[in-house]
Order: structure tokens, then sequence, then C-alpha cells
């Protein structure tokens, strides 16, 4: 067993040694069993997984902010941040083209929602569509009625109005880029008002080495990383080209066979570390949401030490997952064990000076 199985097992005991037999009134703690929302206290809320455990229990619905952990002083790649697959496709979202939508949802909570829980890094989609820029979660580079989730830019407000509201916080977005008209995404970006929290390309990290320090990227209050699919944009638009600066694992199926961390064809090895952020995939090419808290859980927990190993001993930068919430002892628990583990390696620098 891998390090990281054998921290969180620790965890995991000890967490499950503290378990109130019988509790309510949100005075439930995390692992407790619940009835209700109401039951679990701050930060906590009722779920259930049947393949998980038994019941009812309360688990953790935000992430530990990495920045009051570590605090900020620590350059970006030192970090980790919890990141959702395809951000903009929420199950339960009204049609906005008057088609009904007949397409796959990867999240239950708006884009709002999952940056107040935590999340740092959103996967959209973007298109070409009824004469705009739309997200869509679509096939053959083609938006359609049936496929579209919304505008671009409603989507890219509620970050806007995240990052005014919460001027210590650093967002990231991983565009898997189908807009083909010249300019316009650069042109969304402007008029959602994001241009004023833009981190410029010639900022970033080429050929391995730290990044920016957390602090100074606030102080300049250069606090939105865009990256797109698309390589021709970062000299047209000023928009970073995804894998010049990081690596990543292979999504869908494909990255989650057991004992494998295989790099997806866009990417350069996991091994490279010309590229100094690390992006990791765990989620089904085909996600169903009853077995997610499973696979955000056990199989999580195995593949980030496999693709750590792969990556030249180096943890994931962001961890991608659909249905972020929906966890047993998983993803918020990670996250947490990641940042703990680049702590320690710090400490242990430091202790060698």
């Amino acid at each position: 067993m891998g390090y990281l199985p054998c921290l969180l097992s620790v965890i995991i005991l000890a967490l499950c040694c503290c378990v109130d037999a019988a509790c309510s009134n949100g005075k439930c703690k995390l692992n407790d069993e619940c009835s209700s929302n109401g039951d679990c206290g701050p930060g906590l809320y009722c779920f259930s997984c049947p393949l998980g455990f038994s019941g009812s229990r309360c688990v953790r619905s935000s992430v530990t902010d990495p920045f009051k952990l570590i605090n900020n002083s620590l350059p970006f790649n030192k970090y980790a941040f919890l990141t959702t697959h395809n951000s903009f496709a929420i199950h339960g979202e009204p049609s906005n083209t008057g088609v009904p939508r007949v397409t796959i949802t990867n999240q239950e909570d708006s884009v709002t929602q999952q940056l107040k829980n935590g999340v740092r890094g959103l996967m959209l989609d973007t298109y070409d569509f009824d004469g705009d820029v739309w997200l869509c979660h679509s096939f053959r580079g083609h938006c359609h009625d049936f496929t579209a989730f919304e505008p671009a830019i409603d989507t890219l407000k509620e970050i806007a109005a995240f990052l005014s509201a919460n001027p210590k916080e650093i967002v990231t977005l991983i565009l898997d880029d189908y807009v083909e008209t010249p300019k316009a995404l650069k042109k969304v970006f402007t008029e959602a008002g994001l241009m004023k929290f833009w981190f410029p390309v010639m900022r970033m990290t080429k050929k391995g080495g730290d990044w920016p320090l957390v602090s100074d990227m606030v102080a300049k209050n250069q606090r939105l990383l865009v990256f797109t699919s698309i390589s021709s944009k970062q000299q047209s638009e000023g928009i970073a080209y995804q894998w010049n600066y990081m690596v990543e694992n292979q999504y869908g199926d494909g990255g989650r066979k057991a004992g494998r961390c295989l790099h997806r064809k866009e990417s350069s090895a996991l091994d490279d570390k010309s590229r100094s952020l690390v992006l990791i995939n765990y989620f089904r090419t085909f996600p169903l949401k009853p077995i997610t808290c499973e696979d955000n859980s056990g199989g999580l927990i195995d593949m980030l030490q496999t693709c750590h190993d792969a990556a030249g001993n180096r943890w994931a930068n962001y961890v991608a997952v659909d249905y972020y919430k929906v966890e047993h002892f998983g993803i918020f628990s990670f996250l947490l064990l990641i940042l703990l583990l680049l702590k320690l390696k710090l400490l242990d620098s430091f202790m060698h000076y």
C-alpha cells in the first residue's frame, strides 16, 4: 500500500473512533449518522452512499482552503485544488434553448455554489452556437439545441462575482475549446468583466520551476488562470495553451485503470518536469451518480498515489471529478492529505537546512 492510502487509513480510523452514538439539531459531526441536513454541523450535510456505508452520514460540503492550511506564501504550483469536470453540466438545469436537453450531466451545484464550497478549478466546454459562445456538452465539435447548457457569459459572470467578493482567492479555468470564431473567446471574457483578474501568459512558468507566489498573484490581482486546448490562441488571444504548462492523465474510463496512470495524447509524459502543473482526472466516461460516491473515495485514493509515482513523485495540483460532493472519506479528505504531504515535505526541507 502506498503512503497516501496508509495515511488516509489512519485519519479514517481516528474519525470513526469519534462518531457520536446519537445526535441531531446541528450537533452531528463528520461521519455521524443523520436523518436530515439539519442534523449536521457547519460545513456538513446528510448523505447516503449505499456502496460505501449503511444509512446516512454527515459528510463535508466544502473543501479545506489550501491558503489557510499552508498560508499563501508559497509558489502557486505547491498547492492542490479541487476541480469539477464539466462544471457547467448541472443536473436539473433548465433548457435555455426551448428544446429538451439530451446529454450527460456531471455536477449538481451551480458554479457559484461550487466556488463557495471550495472548488477552484472549473472545466468548461466552449462552443460557437447561436451567434455566440456557449457552454455545451456535445460531440464532434458542434453544439446543438439539445446539448447546449447556457451562454458562456452567464457562467463567466458568476466567476467574476466570486472573484470580486473574495479578493484572496484564485480560480483556474480549463477549457475544452471548440470556438472557431476569431477573438470570440477573449471578447466574452472581456464582456463578463474578467480581464481585470487575468493572469498573463508572460508570467506563466515555462521549462519547469516554480510559479509566482500566491501572495504576489493576489497582490497584483492576477487571480484568474485560463487555459485553452487550442494552441494558436496563446498567440492570437493571449490565452495559455494548456499543455505548454501542465501534464494531464487520460480522462474517462481510460484514466481509471488500477495501477496505471497514462497521459492523455495531447499532454507530454506525466514525468515531464518542464511542465510544473499536474492535472489528474478521475471520472467515468459515462457518469453514474449512484456509484460516484465509491469512485470518489477508495479508487481515487489509489489513483492519486499511482499518478504521484508516474508524475515523478509530484502530487496533483488539480484533481478533477464528477459530482464532487458525492463521496465518503474521498475528495475533501484527499485534498487535505495532499496539502499536508506538501507541507510535510516543506518542513523536511527546512530540517535539512
